[in-house]
């Protein structure tokens, strides 16, 4: 019985250590191999060091900037304003995704699987037991009924396309479902029926790392403490172009700027600072869902600029430049207009331009950056303090005071007089508010360049 023990201690040793790739030497832990791509219609701002604030006479007075050096770190930028067209791609992918959750309900509570048909087909995934994973399985018997509506975390049919056409639906179960999406018969009018807007509602989490991080040191606080839950309506708020001019004739871009294919390499408007974060927090997990299915690794989150960033991809690189083209004239040598604001009292169509532009009008900044100033402002992650430069750190700089609900705006707008195309130019407005001259383009921070081997 020794000599039998002993030699199966033998046998194992010869298979650990002829097995072992690593050669008993730290080689660290293997994880999947990293090929990191240049996101989709980004810039890369290499990483630096510059002079924040107004080195130049503040005309305005308003003292809030404050000279100061600092320095961020390298990070990708979205090369415009992310536009229309973009941004009904997230509405699009939310309405999809409320319509199958709705669809694959109903057929849970009547019983209706896929071998049913009609809206059997867009029952839950793990409906059909003979398709269902191991994973499936085990969550529908371990965590079925928990949350807030009890289906949290089953999987929806998307292999079925969804129909639209209601000559076309499938049976009356299904009409029912589409029926509540749409606004009440007495509500349309000319013979069209509208998507409810305000049923499109994206719902997402996210962990507060630095109360997280902060709470740790007094040993106090649960990870589950520090989980934030989001929920809000994404739909562009369309009233804005009425609402913020009165006496004005601004009804046709209320009626068709946002969905209308004539605007759709416009910038989006009407955008809250929560909803250009909720936009962040989708994009990141449409592109991680595609990473998965790819069996690549996640890449990291696409988030909003910090003030400090922004003003240093605005800058493109030239020091003490007042805009974005450097120079201290908003007209190139040859008399045009170098971004889209208002020029001269009551004259916006001076520059060419009465609204917004296309995103990719003007020519952009060192950086390749489009409309760094004018066109739209554009929301930042930064909370906004008048005092805030003489307090923030010169390493990454950034306010994100989560109890102010004043949120840095930048670059100005179509509306805006010269003064706020600067580069230094800081305005603020509150997190739930939007505005016909407001936009927003993302960021994603750098973790290395493309291998070119590959």
């Amino acid at each position: 019985m020794k000599k039998l023990l002993l030699s199966s201690i033998a046998f194992v040793f010869l298979l650990t250590s002829c097995g072992s790739k690593t050669k008993g030497e730290l080689v660290g832990a293997q994880g999947k191999k990293w090929y990191p791509e240049k996101p989709y219609g980004m810039e890369l701002i290499p990483r630096g060091s510059f002079i924040m604030g107004k080195s130049e006479e503040d005309q305005a007075k308003v003292l809030n900037a404050p000279t100061k050096t600092v320095t961020v770190r390298s990070f990708y930028m979205d090369d415009t304003e992310i536009t229309n067209s973009e941004y009904r791609q997230f509405v699009e992918w939310v309405k999809d995704s409320i319509t199958r959750t709705r669809l694959a309900i109903l057929a849970d509570e009547l019983g209706i699987g896929p071998e049913d048909g009609g809206i059997g087909d867009y029952a839950f995934k793990d409906a059909d037991t003979t398709r269902a994973s191991v994973y499936d399985k085990y969550m529908l018997d371990n965590y079925s009924g928990m949350g807030e509506t009890g289906y949290e975390g089953r999987a929806l049919n998307k292999d079925e396309d969804l129909i639209w056409d209601t000559s076309e639906y499938p049976d009356e179960y299904y009409a029912e479902v589409m029926d509540s999406l749409y606004i009440p018969e007495e509500e349309s009018y000319n013979g069209q029926r509208s998507i409810d807007v305000t049923k499109l509602k994206y719902k997402y989490s996210w962990m507060d790392i630095e109360a997280a991080a902060r709470a740790s040191k007094k040993g106090k606080g649960s990870r589950k403490d520090f989980i934030r839950h989001e929920e809000l309506e994404i739909y562009p708020d369309t009233t804005v172009w009425i609402r913020d001019f009165e006496y004005s004739y601004n009804e046709p871009m209320h009626n068709d700027y946002f969905w209308h294919d004539a605007y759709s390499d416009y910038p989006v408007v009407g955008i809250s600072w929560q909803q250009a974060k909720a936009f962040c927090n989708w994009r990141t997990k449409f592109k991680n869902d595609d990473q998965k299915s790819r069996g690549k690794q996640f890449v990291n989150q696409f988030r909003l600029p910090t003030e400090a960033e922004w003003e240093y991809a605005a800058r493109g690189g030239i020091e003490g430049g007042t805009y974005p083209w450097g120079g201290p004239y908003v007209i190139s040598d040859t008399g045009c207009f170098m971004a889209n604001f208002k020029p001269q009292r009551g004259d916006y169509a001076a520059d060419a331009a009465l609204y917004t532009v296309e995103a990719k009008s003007y020519e952009p900044n060192d950086f390749n950056l489009y409309n760094m100033a004018g066109n739209v402002a554009e929301w930042t992650n930064s909370s906004y303090d008048p005092s805030a430069y003489d307090y923030v750190s010169t390493m990454n700089p950034n306010g994100g005071d989560q109890s102010n609900t004043r949120k840095v705006i930048r670059g100005g707008s179509w509306k805006d007089v010269a003064y706020f195309l600067q580069v230094s130019t800081r305005d603020y407005e509150y997190a739930d508010s939007a505005r016909s001259y407001i936009g927003f383009r993302t960021v994603q921070d750098y973790m290395g360049e493309e291998d070119s081997t590959q």
